[in-house]
């Protein structure tokens, strides 16, 4: 069977990208009977050392890759997209892949298509997330051609499905899911200490902290974070905390309030106890989670929610948004909170930086959680949906 894959979100850092690259490498690596081509919109020269050996590179001209053009302010422009698509149209394929709707574009020919939609929270909150109704209708435009197109979706959770059936009026056999899981790299370390570039950032060695991993758009729900730390903040029970905030602030394509949070973080009177450290790469990600108190997602909506995931198998207990699939993922492994209720954010914070048992207990049901989820399963049900489609095709 001959698969393509549409590739342009491979070097995105935010989680498109991660969920790419995990997924595809832990799918090529299990299925050794069929040929894979990646579809490239950028010289992929530049993301050779991690790709696995066996695929076949396509790589399609462009002015602008993907990753950039398809920003919040921006687009990708109509020729682009046609070259993209022609090259995967008129390619020999059974099957093409889109591992995100993102990076969707329309593909003609005899290939099956299977579309992944990782959740339906653009369509949910479209003002916190695409921020100009140009661009609002665009994406409403892309989805539906996508939907319309694909013989397959795919989601991330059963939550996410849940939400996608219910959403699109779509048959319960059109959408399957195919999960997550963290990287090796996240694990358990012996002696964990901050590299020098955490300490630069201002990270105190001692004392307790808070942790917030992920982009800074306002669906992110980060204002409710700063209020309950800022509560907190006040006690004198709570003078060695710190907040850290992990994620791109400088040059993030996706729609970003960071200049908001940031005034806030100000208006707060917490510039002295909050760590903006910008992007983090994973070895330093593993350090700050092994020494976190507690990772929070407070997020209004979260398909799946990896950065959870990530913590507890580092050891880190999570306090997640309950508009999600972590309770079901990690059970006792955290504590949920309804996203629009901030009284329940901060009680949860109290209890876990004060009670060391409680911390003790999450930390082992977080780690069992996270070794059930593999990129190994993941890549079996993908493989799975790719091949009913190639299958019902053939009938």
């Amino acid at each position: 069977m001959l698969i393509g894959v549409d590739a342009t979100c491979w070097s995105n850092g935010r989680g498109y990208g991660r969920h790419a690259r995990a997924l595809l490498r832990a799918l090529v690596d299990l299925d050794a009977h069929n040929q894979y081509t990646f579809f490239f919109d950028a010289d992929p020269a530049g993301v050779a050392p991690g790709l696995p050996a066996s695929v076949r590179l396509h790589w399609v001209r462009s002015s602008v890759p993907a990753v950039l053009a398809a920003a919040a302010q921006g687009r990708r422009s109509l020729r682009d997209m046609w070259r993209m698509s022609w090259a995967i149209s008129r390619a020999d394929l059974d099957v093409v892949l889109f591992p995100t709707i993102y990076s969707y574009v329309p593909v003609w020919g005899r290939a099956r298509k299977v579309v992944m939609i990782h959740d339906v929270i653009a369509e949910k909150f479209p003002h916190l997330t695409v921020p100009s109704r140009r661009a609002r209708l665009a994406w409403r435009a892309k989805v539906a051609l996508g939907i319309r197109q694909a013989d397959a979706i795919a989601t991330v959770s059963a939550y996410s499905r849940g939400h996608i059936l219910e959403h699109f009026g779509l048959a319960p056999e059109r959408v399957s899911v195919v999960g997550e899981a963290s990287d090796a790299i996240f694990r358990t370390l012996d002696h964990p200490s901050l590299t020098p570039r955490l300490l630069d950032a201002g990270i105190h060695p001692e004392g307790r902290s808070i942790l917030y991993v992920g982009g800074f758009g306002p669906h992110k729900n980060l204002p409710t974070l700063l209020a309950a730390f800022a509560e907190l903040a006040s006690q004198p029970g709570f003078s060695d905390v710190q907040l850290i905030l992990v994620g791109e602030h400088t040059s993030e394509v996706f729609y970003t309030h960071v200049d908001a949070i940031r005034q806030r973080v100000a208006e707060l009177g917490l510039t002295d106890r909050t760590v903006f450290t910008g992007y983090l790469t994973d070895e330093e990600l593993v350090v700050l989670l092994n020494l976190s108190t507690v990772l929070v997602l407070p997020s209004w909506m979260e398909g799946f929610g990896l950065p959870a995931i990530e913590a507890a198998a580092c050891g880190c207990p999570s306090i997640a948004t309950t508009a999600s699939p972590l309770p079901e993922l990690l059970g006792a492994g955290g504590l949920y909170v309804d996203p629009g209720q901030p009284p329940q954010l901060r009680k949860a914070l109290t209890r876990v930086l004060t009670e060391p048992k409680l911390r003790h207990t999450m930390r082992q049901a977080g780690l069992a959680a996270a070794q059930r989820l593999t990129w190994t399963a993941a890549a079996r049900q993908m493989h799975d949906v790719l091949a009913g489609v190639a299958a019902y095709g053939a009938a």
